[in-house]
């Protein structure tokens, strides 16, 4: 089993998890089962299938949930950039949200790649 503690990958999602949760705090309320909930639920998911995938044994299973947590983060990237056309966002904090975005993307893009490249 790894500990994904120590994955890059999984501290930059974890982080990206923090930086949305405050900036959706700000959201209308009229969005708070719509959008809020949608991007919460996106970047919660690619930290928790980073740890899922983590704890199965076999390293196809382990891929398989990285890919579906860089699936989940593709989602986050789109709700973040409609929240900005929407202006629930500061363009600020929408570009700071976006560059998150993009390096968890890359970090984490570059794990799965590891293991195809090697498996």
């Amino acid at each position: 089993m790894r500990d994904h503690r120590k994955l890059t990958a999984f501290q930059l999602a974890d982080a990206f998890v923090l930086a949305v949760y405050k900036a959706t705090k700000a959201f209308p309320r009229t969005e708070q089962f719509g959008l809020t909930s949608q991007l919460r639920r996106a970047v919660v998911s690619v930290a928790a299938n980073i740890v899922e995938g983590s704890a199965r044994s076999s390293e196809k299973d382990y891929v398989k949930f990285l890919g579906i947590a860089f699936a989940s983060l593709r989602e986050a990237g789109y709700f973040i950039e409609l929240a900005g056309k929407l202006a629930y966002l500061e363009p600020a904090a929408t570009k700071d949200l976006l560059a998150q975005y993009d390096h968890c993307a890359r970090v984490l893009s570059g794990l799965v790649s590891s293991f195809r490249e090697n498996g």
